[in-house]
């Protein structure tokens, strides 16, 4: 029997060919459904391979399906399963919507971003309904709305640590990207804002209207320099941070999506230039290429060495007199705290600002003893708590203020 699931009668071509196409268009779908990037073009060539007789010999068509359809690591991880569940009626092996069981539970590290940035749900939750954090206060108008902003609120106040469910983690995922897409739509209006209130330049106006007799016909504003704020961002990616990267990525990814101007870095035992990575407009598609990039990620915690790579070969480039760097760390060096202290040190006279984000810091009894981060506070403009999507989204006034 093929993997169509129907035998045609001899002669009846028409049919067989609208019964392929038919069960063809509905597999696509299903691929789409969990994430796969398949388009037109995708589509004709799985059918070319279908009209060469392989629909006979679903071995071959899974072979020929999975190396045509699966551009990614983690596509090509989940395709033996899906294949099986809707060409041979198996159950699936693999997290995808073909199976309809629930989900398990992950942890959100560096190691798992592939598939839970891949995924994607089959219907909208009611989070989605919830253009931004601040929308929630505006959802009481209606009972179900209303109770969106409750998750919404409830969601904003967990602990990234916590999100053990790979809903909320989603959930997280998208929040996250939405804040930082909210922050740079309100930080562009108010530099708008400013440049409207253009201060009179009272020596360039009476230069101007010399002809008129000094009468100001001509009125002659002071231009702005515009010099937009830039952000460079240093993330930790070693083992005490991995249950806090997978949303932090997520942030990182809508920060380099919306900023005009930014940068992004991994540290652990090494520093990683992961900008060109992170810019990608598909956050899966990105979060694949971080993956390869950031050989080493999970393990230790050099910051001192880190910041020293990023200081001789980077800071040059990257940074103006209108940067602020954000490094999110715990703190916890293995290298020498001295070291750290001092890169600190040049790396404040180079930059506007520094902020440091520490998931620990909201933490209940948490104290800075660290050795490393207690090199690094004396040259720290803002050290703030990181936990949390309404922490994250503390920091728009003081971006707003730079």
């Amino acid at each position: 029997m093929s993997c169509c699931g129907a035998t045609p009668e001899p002669g009846d071509l028409d049919a067989v060919s609208r019964l392929v196409a038919g069960r063809l268009s509905a597999f696509l779908k299903t691929l789409r459904d969990n994430g796969f990037a398949v388009g037109l073009a995708e589509g004709r060539d799985a059918a070319a391979v279908m009209a060469s007789g392989l629909a006979q010999r679903p071995g071959l068509l899974r072979s020929a399906f999975k190396h045509l359809l699966s551009a990614r690591k983690s596509e090509w991880d989940r395709f033996d399963g899906l294949f099986d569940a809707f060409w041979l009626n198996r159950r699936v092996r693999s997290r995808s919507h073909v199976s309809g069981s629930s989900k398990t539970a992950n942890s959100p590290s560096l190691k798992t971003l592939q598939d839970t940035g891949s995924m994607q749900p089959p219907v909208p939750s009611a989070t989605d309904q919830v253009p931004s954090l601040d929308d929630a206060a505006q959802a009481a108008g209606s009972e179900g709305r209303a109770e969106g902003a409750s998750v919404v609120e409830n969601l904003a106040e967990t602990d990234f640590r916590k999100l053990a469910d790979p809903d909320q983690v989603r959930e997280a995922h998208e929040a996250a990207a939405r804040l930082a897409k909210a922050m740079r739509t309100r930080l562009t209006r108010r530099d708008r804002l400013r440049r409207r209130g253009a201060r009179l330049d009272l020596r360039r106006t009476i230069h101007r209207n010399i002809s008129h007799g000094g009468v100001p016909i001509t009125l002659v504003k002071r231009k702005r320099k515009e010099k937009p704020l830039r952000l460079v961002v240093l993330l930790d990616a070693s083992g005490s941070m991995s249950l806090y990267t997978s949303v932090f990525l997520r942030f990182v990814h809508g920060v380099l999506d919306e900023f005009r101007e930014a940068e992004a870095f991994l540290f652990h035992t090494q520093l990683v230039h992961v900008s060109d990575a992170m810019k990608e407009k598909d956050a899966a598609r990105a979060l694949d290429r971080l993956s390869m990039m950031a050989q080493g990620a999970g393990g230790g915690t050099r910051i001192g060495e880190s910041l020293s790579s990023f200081n001789r070969w980077h800071a040059a480039r990257v940074i103006h007199s209108r940067t602020c760097v954000m490094i999110v760390s715990d703190g916890y060096e293995t290298g020498d705290a001295a070291l750290l202290g001092r890169e600190m040190a040049q790396l404040a006279r180079r930059c506007r600002r520094i902020v440091w984000l520490n998931p620990m810091a909201g933490w209940q009894g948490y104290a800075p003893e660290a050795k490393g981060i207690k090199a690094a506070l004396p040259h720290v403009d803002l050290y703030a708590p990181a936990h949390t999507l309404a922490s994250l989204g503390a920091l728009e006034p003081y971006l707003a203020r730079l």
